[in-house]
């Protein structure tokens, strides 16, 4: 989508209330002119057709629309599009990057089987590989021990469930995903 045309031919400006945005999403870059009131979560799914993102409760709750930005985690329900010209978007779909073979935190989903109806899934995989690369950057979460010294936190199983927190599953698979993301940190 480009500028708008105006009666003379001649090319105009978007609307006041719309703006061009260019978005990188998977490794490839996406220029939209976008409505300022427009979340990323409805631009994923409803413009550039990725709908691993669910919309589950739009209020930032669930973390079922999670996706990384920038390499953080975030809900994507939450976030206007057009404050992330120029961002980095991962979604589920992304996450192996160009290759064949899933990531390893799909493929650890699948051996752990750390889904039941799989609608949290996409969010909880995101969150899972934010939640790996900040403790390996030495973020500190709210149960890690603050005696401990500086650098990578190890992740406990007590770590991975504070850090998934925000990730729920109706179904109950946590035990599960606890298990998918130990045997990809060990």
């Amino acid at each position: 989508m480009g500028s708008e045309h105006g009666p003379a031919g001649g090319t105009t400006a978007p609307p006041p209330h719309r703006s061009e945005t260019t978005l990188r999403v998977n490794g490839k870059p996406h220029t939209l002119t976008v409505d300022h009131r427009r979340v990323l979560l409805d631009v994923l799914r409803e413009d550039l057709d990725l709908t691993g993102a669910k919309k589950g409760c739009d209020h930032g709750q669930c973390g079922a629309c999670t996706v990384l930005v920038d390499g953080r985690r975030v809900n994507s329900c939450l976030l206007l599009a057009v404050a992330l010209d120029g961002c980095d978007v991962t979604t589920v779909e992304g996450l192996s990057g160009d290759g064949e073979e899933p990531h390893p935190l799909q493929r650890a989903f699948l051996e752990r089987d750390a889904f039941q109806c799989g609608y949290c899934t996409p969010g909880q995989l995101c969150s899972a590989v934010g939640a790996i690369a900040e403790a390996e950057a030495g973020h500190p979460s709210h149960v890690t021990d603050a005696g401990a010294p500086t650098g990578p936190v190890p992740l406990s199983r007590e770590e991975i469930r504070e850090r998934l927190s925000g990730n729920l599953c109706r179904c109950g698979a946590y035990p599960r995903i606890v298990d998918a993301v130990e045997d990809v940190v060990r």
